[in-house]
């Protein structure tokens, strides 16, 4: 059993915690303490975290880890997510997800995908389905899904308001969500439904009516995409007052005219009375990111990185001057709490040993997953299967 105390670490759970010392074994924090005694009797290895920041490893709730895309053709299908893009990113926790193309890709792929990073020394989750309704499930049921499979946390990402999605009826809807949440109350799990936000207009109405309709709240879904343009962000100021809203950090690069800056983003969504605790941040790390003309035929085609998110959080700090314990919020304690990761998100004591440590420039210098040291001096230890 590997154990780890870590000394003199800037402690932030994400709340400002002081210099701490932290103790890590069997895959938990043991102890947080002002200073620790070393144990005797143990194999204990101390690293120095003087200089250093400690927070929660983060949580990154929308990731295509089985690769995803295919508007472009065959060949624009994007490949699966390598363990070490997750660790260069500070993440610690993914959920995976289809996305577009429910019909040449399975679940099952997803499912796989998050036991193997599991088998890797990580933590992974999934969504099951896909853009489509009628969703693509493993068992025939989204509700069975969540309930009996110990990956599946919710449902989705389920399109809604774009071209590529099914266009579904409220009623198809409010029974997808219903389906989800009474799943989630069996299995013990969030049975939330993460819903891909396109650019049509009124973008948000069909949650609106699903509410309206239904015995639902808001925070059944959780809608992301909310910053692809101005006129969608606009409206998740509204939205998010009773709702979640979701940024994506990884298409920013690549379509700055278009995309609302998501470190920006998240001062806007604050100032137009949006509570902390309803924002979160994602990466739609290894997705496809196509552009399409206004006839719909696609002309530019990137993929989505990981360590966006890190450098989004990184840019909410340092560019947009949010105190770090808000920022880091959006990518640790509100997904955890979210989507019921109860033992994510947090530095406290019975909390998995999720740790990253970085310099006072955002360098990641050391990264804890589960209580297995990940990267050490800003060297990575682990890499994937076939990395």
């Amino acid at each position: 059993m590997e154990m780890y105390l870590f000394r003199n670490c800037e402690t932030y759970g994400p709340e400002p915690l002081g210099r701490k010392d932290v103790l890590v074994a069997g895959q938990k924090v043991l102890a947080i303490e002002d200073h620790l005694a070393t144990p005797s009797g143990w194999n204990i290895e101390t690293i120095d975290g003087a200089g250093l920041r400690m927070f929660p490893g983060l949580i990154d709730s929308h990731v295509h880890i089985a690769g995803a895309g295919g508007e472009g053709g065959p060949a624009s299908r994007t490949p699966e997510m390598p363990l070490s893009q997750m660790l260069m990113a500070g993440v610690t926790t993914v959920v995976g997800c289809l996305g577009t193309d429910g019909m040449t890709r399975s679940i099952e792929s997803v499912l796989m995908k998050a036991k193997g990073l599991r088998q890797e020394g990580v933590s992974a989750y999934i969504y099951t389905g896909a853009y489509q309704i009628p969703t693509p499930t493993i068992l025939g049921d989204v509700g069975k899904d969540i309930a009996m499979i110990e990956e599946v946390i919710g449902t989705g990402e389920i399109a809604l308001s774009d071209h590529r999605s099914s266009t579904p009826t409220v009623t198809e809807l409010i029974r997808l969500a219903t389906h989800s949440r009474v799943g989630g109350m069996l299995g013990g799990k969030a049975g939330i439904v993460n819903i891909h936000m396109g650019d049509a207009k009124s973008p948000f109405q069909p949650l609106y009516d699903a509410v309206e309709m239904s015995e639902l709240s808001m925070k059944q879904f959780l809608p992301t995409h909310c910053n692809r343009n101005n006129a969608i962000f606009e409206e998740a100021k509204s939205y998010g007052i009773n709702g979640y809203v979701d940024l994506t950090t990884s298409a920013y690069p690549f379509f700055p005219d278009e995309e609302v800056k998501p470190s920006r983003g998240i001062v806007e969504l604050l100032k137009a009375g949006v509570p902390l605790a309803h924002i979160t941040m994602s990466s739609d790390g290894c997705g496809s990111l196509p552009q399409f003309d206004k006839n719909g035929k696609l002309v530019k085609l990137e993929t989505g990185a990981l360590k966006t998110m890190f450098d989004a959080l990184k840019d909410v700090v340092v560019q947009e001057g949010l105190p770090l314990e808000q920022a880091l919020r959006t990518v640790t304690t509100n997904v955890a709490d979210i989507l019921k990761l109860n033992t994510k998100g947090r530095i406290a004591v019975g909390k998995d040993a999720d740790l990253v440590l970085t310099d006072q420039e955002f360098r990641i210098v050391h990264l804890c997953a589960m209580g297995t040291m990940m990267v050490r001096d800003g060297t990575m230890m682990r890499r994937g299967s076939y990395e």
